[in-house]
């Protein structure tokens, strides 16, 4: 079964994040390499990616004359996703696990960040039948 799990947060907390020591966020970046390192080797491991901040996205809505219909960017926005995972597990208790390690993954000295992670199951297809 693939997971995605989703990485949100809030504007005040990516500004906190831009203020942790370099030491910090190295900490904080080794644990979720190891992470995905440890998903790679046991083949859980499908995607991971990071976002920009909502600064930079755009809503978009349908087509005026073959154009996108674009609305403004949202700054405002409570809580938006910062990134996902992507995993292959057998049960939804593993998805949850995983999402746990990568929320606990070390903030400022060294204690656990407790990112929200929403786990969602990702809903496959039957195959095409000729």
């Amino acid at each position: 079964m693939r997971y995605i799990l989703m990485m949100h947060g809030t504007k005040a907390g990516v500004g906190t994040y831009r203020a942790w020591s370099e030491q910090d966020r190295q900490s904080h970046m080794a644990v979720l390499k190891q992470i995905n390192k440890e998903l790679n080797e046991s083949g859980e491991f499908v995607a991971t990616e990071g976002l920009v901040s909502p600064d930079q996205a755009k809503l978009v809505r349908g087509e005026r004359d073959g154009l996108p219909i674009t609305d403004g960017i949202f700054p405002e926005s409570k809580e938006f996703l910062l990134g996902y995972w992507i995993v292959d597990v057998e049960t939804p208790e593993r998805a949850y696990a995983i999402a746990g390690r990568i929320s606990a993954a070390p903030g400022p000295g060294g204690a656990p960040t407790n990112m929200p992670m929403e786990v969602r199951q990702i809903v496959s297809r039957p195959p095409e039948q000729p």
